[in-house]
């Protein structure tokens, strides 16, 4: 019964932040200590997620005073246990109320595409959110300048690197997000970091067992944290809400907020 309760009421009623030092070779020395704080998988309307908790994040990630704001897409549900469907025109009014000097961007994940996705993204623009499907942006603040791409989801969407990283001079630092985390296998070595969300984390990790459900069903190893496989480089957050049951256990939802600290390139012993 406790841990029942702990899974179906505590946790997913509950909100951390999450701090997360991630160090970038050749990462601008001028953009360097910046915060990025990245909100995945809302799913507002998810069991002991409404408008009401919806604006504890909000002021929660205003409070952490983060340099940019990254929404790494999934902002609806869709026939989840328990849950109460909420327009995603209110749920974009709610988060306009982010603050970030250097702006608030957004992606799209499969819910949103199964909803009406020109409908999630004029809601979006509306509330004054910048919305990167397949396409960049350069963000500039004073002396730091780097460029932002947003790849649209691997499911639905056309997941098009190419294009988003399209017109990027070459050798510029660049910042990736994404929803579906497996897209990382096609980003280049050029990219400094990919950010991406829709695992959940599995919203359950049990002891020794680990996550018995996993919310990327094509297997991803992807699940949660951070990756750098041969200094490629990806965060992927677990989340904020729920999908298809409303339990969260030992996953708790989570503001990710990255610290992004320019580094100098390491060179393996032996080699020029």
């Amino acid at each position: 019964m406790a841990t029942s309760a702990w899974a179906f009421w505590l946790e997913p009623a509950s909100l951390t932040s999450k701090e997360e030092l991630i160090q970038l070779p050749e990462w601008p020395q001028a953009c360097s200590n910046m915060d990025v704080a990245v909100l995945a998988d809302i799913h507002t309307g998810s069991p002991f997620n409404h408008l009401d908790k919806l604006d504890e994040i909000v002021q929660t990630t205003n409070s952490a005073d983060p340099d940019m704001v990254l929404l790494a897409g999934d902002y609806v549900i869709q026939g989840v246990v328990g849950g109460t469907e909420t327009t995603i025109e209110v749920i974009a009014e709610h988060l306009g109320k982010l603050e970030a000097p250097m702006g608030v961007y957004a992606v799209l994940g499969n819910h949103d595409w199964w909803l009406d996705a020109t409908r999630v993204i004029d809601a979006l623009e509306t509330a004054g959110i910048t919305v990167l499907e397949d396409r960049n942006q350069q963000v500039t603040a004073g002396d730091c300048s780097f460029w932002l791409a947003g790849v649209s989801d691997l499911w639905e969407g056309a997941a098009d690197v190419d294009q988003a990283l399209a017109g990027i001079p070459e050798g510029a630092p660049t910042l990736v997000f994404t929803h579906n985390p497996d897209v990382f296998d096609d980003i280049p070595a050029s990219v400094a970091l990919t950010v991406a969300g829709h695992t959940h984390g599995g919203q359950i990790h049990l002891p020794v067992i680990g996550s018995p459900v996993q919310y990327a069903p094509q297997g991803s190893i992807y699940n949660a944290g951070h990756f750098n496989e041969d200094g490629r480089q990806m965060y992927v957050s677990t989340g904020l809400g729920t999908s298809v049951i409303g339990a969260r256990f030992r996953v708790p939802p989570e503001i990710s907020v990255l610290n992004l600290r320019s580094a100098p390139l390491t060179v393996a012993s032996g080699q020029p």
